[in-house]
């Protein structure tokens, strides 16, 4: 008995260990925070040609920086409020 119990308690935590690195939150706000580095430092130096294309406004440096934003408010958000792993799975009946 407890064999089966050590075995339960080994999948539970590899269970809550899977759902916190797989949250899609992290991928989400981790995505963001690259694509937002790379369009800002395009943004920063913008050349003419480009500056007159977009009207004036240095529209890489402005979404590169709203893309920070968003990753870190995703990236924040996780780890203020962690993934939780409900304690069965739906469908399964209880025994």
């Amino acid at each position: 008995m407890s064999d089966l119990h050590k075995e339960v308690s080994e999948l539970e935590r590899k269970s809550a260990t899977a759902a916190r690195l797989f949250d899609i939150r992290r991928i989400i706000g981790g995505l963001f925070v690259v694509y937002g580095v790379i369009v800002t430092i395009a943004g920063v130096n913008p050349s003419d040609a480009d500056l007159k294309k977009a009207e004036g406004v240095h529209i890489n440096l402005w979404t590169g920086l709203a893309m920070l934003a968003l990753g870190l408010f995703f990236l924040i958000w996780m780890k203020l409020r962690p993934a939780q792993v409900p304690d069965e799975a739906p469908g399964t009946p209880e025994s």
